[in-house]
């Protein structure tokens, strides 16, 4: 047999250097040709075939080898070299599908016996066999490179540097207080009151005294802050940046379940571990006095992306940091044009991935405005025009659907919003659809978020325990086919719309099932933990469709940043588009049970909502 079998590759490499001996010496070289049949319907197992070259094709078993329209409509699944198939068959005793040649083709055939004796000597093989696709990318990133960032994601608060903090006792002077933080060379304490801790920083006590006049004497439990932005010992070291980004601050404290104070966690203990310039860009973006210097510090963020992604930072991750930066950069905008006396009377909101929270490039823009009832504001749609403009000068294409605030029908009272979705709810029509679906994932950036908060109650009530709304709108989910029917024929395409094929009715079902539940979080990922704690969905299943969607938003991702210039301004005509031929064998085998996945949710939708395909 030619020396051209690969024990480099998943799943082969994880096996010893004894059991890949093992492999070797039993492994067996096959070569077919066009339409001849490697593995029938119903026989009984050989083994698990590794594609040498060539192409085969898996059929359903009605079909006959020999009709010519094996390539074209009757395989549901085509493998290429370095991919396996046949290994269903092995724990299942026979094959269920036809796997036939579809050109001249060699394989590798690994017996079962060997299989089994492999399976059953090496639990990390076995479990790549075996197992969901949570499990494989997981085994895949424990053993992949940039190993030092991937240990650092998965790093917990408990594993870091929790410093101990500077605590005094309720009755102590601002004068006392100061002097035993210099002693302590502490930047900040803790007043104790009672059972409660307030958080006191230098700035706080310059304050007290220079701005505010108060005596060295007052008690320093005075001008504490005790709304403490806390964090769980067990949560993640990632975690802890993502809200010193969101919420503009250098420090959290860490407290335990039962709010037992752990310990202060600081931002330079943070970035000693991680190298990423992102809080640097959220200083950028806070100390940005005009548009231009906004749109400058905005520039960096796909560099940002970049840097992530290479040293191996879970995408989940990337979403979570990014929407906070690109949050804080429409909140600074917004800041910046619209006048400050009309803060109060409005409210910035963002949809679709933004308001989920799950947009990473740049893409199109979907926002809107609610402002108060009865509110006289004539420049309104004027000042409007200019943050949408303004957006689109930082990279942020327009949305072609016009789903933006330069657009009178996405700038609305809080009545109108609330009439508007509830319209939307009630009509079955496809645009109303999706106007909804982007809607129902809106949260508020900027402004008075209090009138945004009245406008998606009152709809909430409004749809509550409506089941013909319900199963109108999950059907939405169905309305794009799962491309494993044609997936064969990919090869020669210009590419794969990874949204309509993956992310979409993932995004869609899990939003559905949401609101169903009255789940008010936006967040795809933290929408199926919250069904899974419900116990709405079952937590196998939320699992998979968690690793799915972010395998398609990685895969999306990787190409979008091959296809980026280096000019932020420039926009990415594909952003969705996915080109199967510069996918790895690896890669398109995750993609296969990543769109299974999809194909299984569908199916579990139908069923749920009493649907048709």
């Amino acid at each position: 047999m030619p020396d051209t079998f690969n024990v480099d590759q998943v799943p082969f490499r994880f096996l010893t250097e004894d059991e890949k001996i093992l492999l070797l010496s039993h492994v067996q070289y096959k070569a077919y040709q066009p339409l001849d049949i490697v593995l029938a319907a119903g026989q009984p197992s050989q083994g698990v075939f590794v594609i040498y070259q060539g192409r085969i094709a898996e059929s359903e078993c009605s079909t006959q080898p020999g009709e010519q329209l094996i390539q074209q409509q009757a395989a549901f699944m085509h493998y290429q070299a370095g991919e396996y198939f046949g290994s269903w068959s092995v724990f299942n005793g026979k094959a269920i599908h036809n796997f036939i040649a579809v050109e001249a083709t060699v394989c590798h055939l690994i017996p079962t016996q060997t299989l089994l004796e492999l399976i059953d000597s090496n639990s990390l093989f076995a479990d790549y066999f075996q197992q969901s696709l949570t499990a494989k990318r997981e085994i895949i990133a424990q053993h992949a490179p940039n190993q030092d960032m991937a240990e650092f994601m998965l790093a917990r608060i408990a594993d870091s540097t929790i410093r101990e903090p500077l605590i005094v006792e309720e009755g102590t002077s601002i004068e006392d207080a100061t002097r035993l933080m210099r002693e302590h060379k502490a930047d900040c304490l803790l007043a104790k009151k009672g059972n409660r801790y307030g958080m006191v920083t230098g700035t706080d006590l310059l304050d007290a005294v220079i701005l505010q006049h108060r005596s060295l004497s007052t008690d320093v439990s005075q001008i504490a802050s005790y709304r403490l932005i806390t964090i769980h010992p067990d949560d993640y070291l990632f975690n802890a940046l993502i809200i010193m980004t969101q919420q503009r601050i250098e420090r959290v404290v860490v407290m335990d379940a039962k709010r037992t104070l752990v310990g202060v966690i600081e931002l330079t203990d943070v970035l000693s571990q991680f190298s990423s310039h992102s809080h640097v860009i959220g200083l950028r973006v806070e100390r940005a006095q005009t548009v231009e210097e906004l749109r400058e510090a905005s520039f960096g963020l796909t560099d940002l992306i970049k840097a992530l992604i290479s040293t191996g930072v879970k995408t989940r991750f990337v979403m979570e940091l990014l929407a906070a930066l690109n949050s804080r950069i429409l909140s600074k905008l917004f800041d910046l044009i619209v006048p400050q006396e009309m803060h109060p009377h409005v409210c910035l909101i963002v949809m679709g991935s933004e308001g989920r929270g799950e947009q990473i490039m740049k893409t199109d823009q979907d926002n809107g405005l609610i402002y108060r009832d009865g509110l006289d504001w004539p420049q309104m749609h004027k000042v409007m025009n200019t943050f949408s403009e303004t957006l689109i000068s930082f990279g942020f294409p327009p949305c072609p659907g016009n789903i933006m605030v330069s657009n009178p029908e996405w700038v609305n009272s809080t009545k109108q919003w609330a009439e508007k979705l509830t319209r939307w709810s009630q009509s079955f029509e496809g645009e109303a659809t999706m106007n909804l679906a982007i809607a129902s994932d809106s949260k508020p950036v900027a402004g008075n978020t209090a009138l945004f908060k009245v406008a998606r109650n009152t709809f909430f009530r409004r749809i509550q325990d409506n089941e013909i709304f319900f199963a109108h709108f999950a059907k939405a989910a169905l309305r794009f086919d799962t491309p494993l029917t044609f997936f064969g024929r990919l090869k020669d395409s210009a590419g794969l719309d990874i949204k309509k094929a993956g992310v979409f009715p993932i995004v869609h079902g899990v939003r559905s099932i949401a609101l169903e539940s009255k789940v008010a979080e936006t967040n795809t990922f933290k929408r199926l933990e919250q069904l899974v704690e419900t116990g709405v969905l079952q937590k196998e299943l939320a699992d998979n469709l968690s690793e799915a969607l972010s395998y398609f938003v990685q895969v999306r991702l990787q190409q979008q940043i091959e296809r980026y210039s280096g000019d932020p301004t420039e926009l990415d005509e594909t952003p969705n588009e996915v080109n199967i031929k510069l996918l790895t064998a690896l890669e398109r085998q995750l993609l296969r049970d990543a769109l299974s996945v999809v194909k299984d949710f569908k199916k579990y939708l139908v069923q749920r909502y009493h649907l048709t395909f």
